[in-house]
């Protein structure tokens, strides 16, 4: 699939296949659905009934589904993208407005203590200033100043 051009500043959109945690079978089901990206999912699962209506003709759980909605939302931020947005999940984050809101130096602290627990080093855990740079995404994607 070939990528659209985009201005730096401008929200991202990943092929569905890149979210991570995402089996093969559901990735299979999204695209019979017709998601074929991330941005296909965030269009078709606005609602709590258009959330539903694909867990049910998925045989999974609703929270599945949100969870992939919200991987998605983060994975909007161009620097955060779909290798990035799993992290910020677990941290916490469930939307570019949410990390917006963070405050950055327990954003980094947990970010860290995550990357420590998971991937037994801190070597290559974001550092404050990625995670700055991705908070300034997130204010041009949300508008937020």
């Amino acid at each position: 699939m070939a990528s659209r051009s985009r201005p730096p500043s401008a929200s991202k959109s990943w092929p569905i296949a890149d979210l991570p945690g995402l089996s093969r079978e559901y990735q299979t089901g999204l695209e019979k659905l017709g998601i074929l990206t991330t941005e296909h999912l965030l269009q078709q699962a606005k609602t709590p009934a258009q959330k539903e209506a694909i867990a049910i003709q998925l045989r999974t759980s609703v929270n599945h589904v949100t969870k992939w909605v919200a991987l998605a939302d983060l994975a909007r931020i161009p620097s955060v993208g779909c290798v990035h947005c799993g992290l910020l999940l677990h941290a916490g984050i469930a939307s570019p407005q949410q990390l917006v809101q963070t405050p950055l130096p327990r954003l980094h602290h947990q970010l860290l203590k995550l990357h420590v627990a998971m991937m037994q080093s801190k070597d290559q855990c974001p550092s404050l200033d990625e995670v700055v740079h991705w908070q300034a995404q997130a204010r041009q994607i949300t508008g937020h100043r």
